[in-house]
């Protein structure tokens, strides 16, 4: 029997959803800043690829010129992102991709899974309570099943051109050859408190003194391109099998609190590829299409929401002033933020393990649904949100109390035939949970396994004893706030923008962001991605540093609106249609960019 049907009885059951104990909100970001650096993209006629990092890009554009497909560029780019930016994703973790082909949009699914042993009180202490998130993340528990290479891998017999091996090649000269640490890697690496820890990755990422390699340090990972030579050769099962699936198990089950990952979670692990969510959104008189990603990922439905919301409470005045989001905008903004994470909370799960609200996850993103919460934005914050009820039945279970969520990288190519990819991945954790994974101690270096069990609500249950629908269980996919997004023009079917962005659970803020600007603001891909951050998590709402006039606050407190400054380190990356062809941006707060014809 499916978990879902297992459950559907308690899912069902009459009740009202009511407030948890939340942990105590965390504000440190995903990834610290290393500065501010606006980028120009061009105009690119024929095809193009943005990255979080210029290799990357490099990989990818190369892959293009060689008569490859966007997803050919995507999987070249994403094998070097592991490579030179691995306190953001690799082999090691998951990924979502989204693939358009004319007016066909796919979802491929590759979020890592629990391991068959896991069990939902994997989080908690000795007295039942949830464990400190630093500590969390350090454990063995929190590694889950890596299912990235094994999904790039199926959607590559799919819409793939060039030979799997050919893909693999640029991330492999790099490894062999050395590349020059940056800025970003050296100030990341610096900072973090933990991963000098592990000691292959002390003696991969630092000096015989224990500080991080210097800018333009020239590193060269050899273990990174001898298992990237056996998934060239063998494809996903010499990651997933053999001598790198045992050296990944004997690394998770080390102290502290070894881990439950085994040789069959790796060999058994299989991608999914699902149905896109795609949701119907009227901009400056266009009808567009935006597609993102279905669960396991909350991030297209709370994306969809915000902006749902957002277009039934428009007001008359101009949403910007100065140039910045005015404090009318930024209000509505972060209500509509408030229930969108209300939601999310409540209901947003592995779609294998729990059913959605109404039978449809649709049921969340419904025009009537968005039309009877947009009600509830006024022009006084709300003293409480509360999920609604989009569904005829009420749900059983307990909303997941707020908690930190970190790491990611985004890739987004479009190729000369037209097709689209969206590509975000992640380990989680910046530098995942801090083991790296070596099958040979005389040879440097290695990749980072993931922390991405920390994703599931560390408190399986409330204090009524109703599980969490995000809760820890074998095989399932912890929720994510990864949102892909992929626009289709409504008329032709056409993609006309790719995008994402890294950012933890702030994503979702992002990717919202992103689209507003350019879709109802009218706005260039790199103005829009210039535009100042904010984000609403559910714990108040959180504007970029440095970016907005200090008395934006005292404008929106008067509206009841919770706010203060923090530094909002996104990563985000978008491609843009225009007349003349193709325009795009990489994220200023990082070292990403875009190149084509």
């Amino acid at each position: 029997m499916k978990p879902v049907l297992r459950l559907s009885t308690l899912l069902l059951l009459a009740g009202c959803a009511v407030p948890t104990r939340a942990l105590p909100p965390v504000e440190v970001q995903p990834e610290a800043a290393s500065g501010y650096q606006l980028r120009t993209g061009g105009l690119l006629a024929r095809q193009a690829v943005v990255a979080a990092h210029p290799l990357a890009a490099e990989a990818g554009l190369q892959m293009l010129r060689a008569g490859g497909s966007a997803l050919d560029a995507a999987i070249a780019a994403q094998m070097v992102l592991g490579l030179v930016e691995p306190q953001s994703s690799g082999i090691g973790g998951g990924a979502f991709l989204l693939h358009a082909q004319g007016s066909r949009v796919q979802a491929f699914d590759g979020r890592e899974t629990a391991p068959v042993r896991a069990r939902p009180e994997a989080f908690l202490d000795t007295q039942g309570r949830p464990m400190a998130f630093s500590e969390a993340v350090l454990s063995g528990q929190a590694v889950g099943v890596p299912g990235a290479v094994r999904m790039l891998e199926a959607a590559h017999r799919q819409h793939g051109r060039l030979p799997w091996a050919r893909l693999l090649a640029p991330a492999i000269a790099l490894a062999d050859a050395g590349y020059p640490v940056s800025h970003r890697l050296h100030t990341l690496l610096q900072a973090d408190p933990h991963l000098r820890i592990d000691p292959v990755a002390r003696g991969f990422f630092y000096t015989p003194e224990g500080q991080a390699w210097p800018v333009g340090h020239v590193l060269r990972n050899p273990e990174y391109a001898q298992v990237l030579r056996r998934i060239a050769q063998d494809g996903s099962r010499a990651l997933h099998e053999g001598q790198v699936a045992q050296a990944m198990v004997e690394r998770a089950a080390r102290p502290p609190q070894p881990g439950a990952l085994s040789l069959d979670d790796l060999r058994q692990y299989q991608p999914r590829e699902r149905a896109a969510l795609c949701v119907d959104h009227q901009a400056a008189g266009q009808a567009w299409r935006l597609c993102g990603f279905p669960p396991p990922s909350s991030g297209h439905i709370a994306v969809a929401q915000i902006l749902g919301l957002l277009r039934q409470t428009q007001a008359q005045g101009s949403e910007q002033e100065a140039g910045l989001p005015s404090a009318d905008w930024l209000h509505r903004f972060s209500e509509a933020s408030r229930l969108a994470m209300a939601d999310r909370a409540q209901y947003v799960a592995d779609p294998d393990f729990v059913a959605p609200p109404g039978g449809d996850w649709q049921s969340l993103v419904a025009p009537d649904y968005l039309r009877e919460r947009s009600r509830l934005i006024g022009p006084r914050a709300l003293q409480e949100v509360m999920p609604g009820h989009p569904g005829a039945q009420r749900s059983a279970f307990a909303p997941m109390p707020t908690q930190p969520e970190f790491g990611t990288s985004h890739i987004s190519v479009i190729d000369a035939q037209g097709r689209a990819v969206a590509l975000t991945s992640s380990i989680e954790s910046a530098f995942g949970g801090r083991r790296m994974v070596t099958t040979d101690a005389s040879r440097p270096g290695g990749f980072l396994l993931n922390n991405q069990l920390t994703d599931f609500s560390l408190t399986p249950a409330d204090a009524l004893g109703r599980p969490v629908a995000n809760r820890l269980e074998p095989g399932k996919r912890p929720r994510s706030s990864m949102s892909p997004t992929l626009v289709m023009d409504a008329a032709s079917g056409q993609p006309v923008m790719s995008l994402g962005s890294a950012g933890g659970a702030y994503i979702i803020a992002y990717t919202a962001k992103a689209l507003w600007a350019t879709l109802h603001w009218g706005l260039p891909a790199r103005e829009a991605l210039d535009l100042p951050n904010l984000g609403q998590l559910g714990t108040g709402l959180r504007l970029e540093a440095g970016r907005f006039p200090a008395a934006i606050l005292e404008a929106l407190r008067s509206r009841g609106t919770e706010a203060s400054f923090l530094p909002l380190t996104s990563g985000t990356q978008l491609l843009q249609r225009s007349p003349a062809g193709w325009t795009g941006a990489a994220d200023p707060r990082r070292e990403g960019q875009v190149l084509g014809d």
